[in-house]
């Protein structure tokens, strides 16, 4: 007899074969209540934007002197598998995707080493800026997006944004978030239209104003005091809060007299100039916080939509029911009435299906086993045969959640 042989007839005997049998059984159980469900498979999928500024050139300029040479030095490095850029007025937007399977530390490393050993690729004379280097990867995709939008007609997207911003704290607080965003809204901006008679009038030119923004609007260490065995850290200048500080800045002096902004400007808070739309239009069967809506005949709503992404190795099921139960809490204090809200990404509702399914196929793939056992040996063959699948299955279970591992796709 083999060894095979003999520690099957070990097991066979022996009296821990059923304690053993069991502990297998309750660790898989374990296993399969606690293992964290995803949509996205645990792989490495390394990506990082590089940001490299060129304040004043024009797109063809920033192609021509920043993006194509930049190219050419990023394609140096190991691993890279596409490198895509996109030139626009004052910016290069460099998109560095690596090998799937690549390390993520070394890769961005890597990354890093050869911009910092490279920055000769360009003059120091023509004014380009320091690269910002923006790592993603695949626990950047959000699992749940939730849309905010309104059929109210005196609403728009910078309410509805401002309405988002003040919900992103609340849903931030939610353990297993990773980052919560808006998309859609135009920003808040504070613009200051000059008048070209009150400038005149008043001395002041366009210069005038631009440094007055400039240096009111900087703060920087100036050293410390000490006094009564204490140190004080001192700091001089601020940083503008409002319209109302923009106002009040001092542009120039005339006839003995400040001049301030106002006098010469016309300051205005409010929505920036639109760089993205979101629109929203509710489908008979779609899911909003009033329930399930119905056909608005083709009508569509200004929206915006609030992305949350989760942590590496959360469970995806209880961050997306977390984030649905919140946002369902917020209603009516946070979120104002007539705001409506519609899960338009739910990602934890997905990997808990995809997880179930793999379950049943197990389940039915067993059941196959033992079914073509009982068939062609017998009864006791094929229940044997059974508790051995299963019981290999579940201790499998186990060990792939004490490694670390997910269901998934």
């Amino acid at each position: 007899m083999g060894l095979s042989g003999r520690i099957a007839r070990f097991f066979l005997t022996s009296q821990l074969t059923p304690l053993i049998a069991l502990i297998a059984a309750l660790l898989g159980l374990f296993a399969i209540l606690i293992t964290p469900r995803e949509e996205e498979p645990q792989i490495n999928v390394t990506m990082a934007n590089v940001f490299i500024p060129f304040p004043g050139a024009s797109a063809k300029d920033v192609e021509t002197l920043v993006a194509t040479p930049a190219e050419q030095v990023l394609s140096q490095i190991a691993g890279i598998e596409h490198i895509y850029s996109v030139s626009k007025p004052g910016m290069a937007v460099l998109t560095v995707q690596y090998l799937v399977g690549q390390d993520r530390t070394q890769a961005l490393v890597r990354l890093y080493d050869t911009i910092q050993a490279n920055r000769d690729w360009v003059s120091p004379e023509l004014g380009v800026g320091e690269p910002i280097i923006k790592p993603l990867g695949i626990d950047d995709v959000p699992i749940v997006t939730v849309t905010l939008w309104t059929r109210d007609e005196t609403r728009g997207a910078y309410e509805l944004e401002q309405v988002a911003h003040a919900a992103e704290i609340e849903l931030k607080r939610i353990a297993g978030t990773r980052e919560v965003s808006t998309i859609g809204g135009p920003g808040r901006a504070v613009r200051v239209m000059m008048d070209p008679d009150r400038m005149a009038a008043f001395g002041v030119s366009a210069q005038d104003i631009r440094n007055a923004l400039q240096v009111s609007n900087a703060a920087q260490p100036s050293g410390t005091l000490v006094s009564n065995n204490q140190e004080i850290l001192v700091q001089t200048g601020t940083f503008l809060a409002g319209a109302e500080d923009v106002r009040q800045l001092v542009v120039g002096v005339t006839q003995g007299r400040p001049v301030y902004m106002n006098d010469v400007t016309t300051v205005v808070a409010g929505p920036d100039q639109p760089a993205q739309y979101v629109w929203h239009s509710p489908g008979a069967g779609g899911a909003t916080s009033s329930g399930y809506g119905k056909a608005d005949n083709g009508q569509i709503y200004p929206a915006v939509t609030l992305a949350i992404s989760k942590k590496p190795g959360e469970n995806a099921v209880d961050v997306a029911e977390k984030v649905i139960a919140r946002v369902n809490a917020l209603h009516n204090s946070v979120l104002p009435e007539g705001i409506e809200t519609s899960i338009t990404r739910n990602y934890g509702a997905t990997a808990d299906d995809k997880a179930k399914k793999l379950i049943q196929k197990l389940i039915f793939a067993t059941a196959s086993v033992v079914l073509l056992v009982l068939f062609a040996i017998g009864k006791r063959e094929a229940l044997i045969v059974g508790a051995a699948v299963l019981l290999t299955l579940a201790a499998t279970l186990f060990a792939s959640w004490a490694w670390g591992f997910t269901l998934n796709r």
